[in-house]
């Protein structure tokens, strides 16, 4: 069988893709790779990937920048004096499971020319999306789907993260015609144990 590879990208900043990567690393038992970190180099989504799964086959790939500065990618190079070369962008090299972890949302700028969204489509992956209800949320999901279809990109589902709003939901749903890979509540306290509790709830969506 193939192995499943996906980017995880948001429909804004802080949405919690990182804590659903983690749920998605291991329902696959997958590889994980931020092809970029800015800001948060003493715990970074890589280290906090690391600290939250319990299965032994997943891999950690090293990011391709890392920045001190928290701020979006184009500026954290420039304020550090770090050009990102794009063509440094390239999947790794694996024959496991895979999920990929973008920076912020779609149109955060990753260089002075490219933004997030011309990453995933450079890494022709298809995106599952991270979705959280509050007011203008629906505008936000939908916008995003927008995007991403326009370039073409595939969207394998959405993921809700945070508490449950019924008629956002279904809205969202009814109106993109995009799949729903499940909703992960609140989580009070995160560990392994609770990743891998929605990992299991998820699992049979994704394979």
């Amino acid at each position: 069988m193939k192995p499943s590879k996906y980017f995880v990208t948001g429909i804004d900043t802080d949405i919690g893709k990182t804590i659903i990567s983690a749920i998605l690393v291991e329902a696959l038992e997958a590889d994980y790779w931020k092809p970029i970190q800015a800001g948060n180099l003493e715990e970074s989504d890589t280290q906090i990937i690391e600290q939250l799964i319990s299965n032994k086959q997943s891999h950690l790939f090293k990011e391709t920048y890392r920045f001190k500065t928290a701020a979006s990618p184009h500026y954290a190079a420039d304020v550090e004096g770090i050009p990102i070369n794009y063509n440094k962008f390239q999947l790794p090299e694996t024959n496991n499971n895979l999920i990929v972890e973008g920076a912020g949302g779609l149109f955060v700028p990753l260089t002075k020319n490219h933004l997030i969204i011309d990453l995933i489509h450079k890494l022709n992956l298809p995106v599952i999306l991270v979705s959280k209800n509050y007011l203008g949320s629906i505008n936000h999901t939908l916008s995003s789907i927008y995007a991403l279809q326009s370039k073409k990109i595939p969207i394998a589902g959405i993921i809700f993260n945070g508490g449950y709003v019924k008629s956002s939901q279904d809205f969202i749903l009814k109106y993109s015609k995009i799949q729903s890979l499940g909703n992960i509540p609140k989580i009070k306290h995160i560990s392994k144990k609770s990743i891998r509790v929605y990992a299991n709830m998820i699992k049979e969506l994704l394979i």
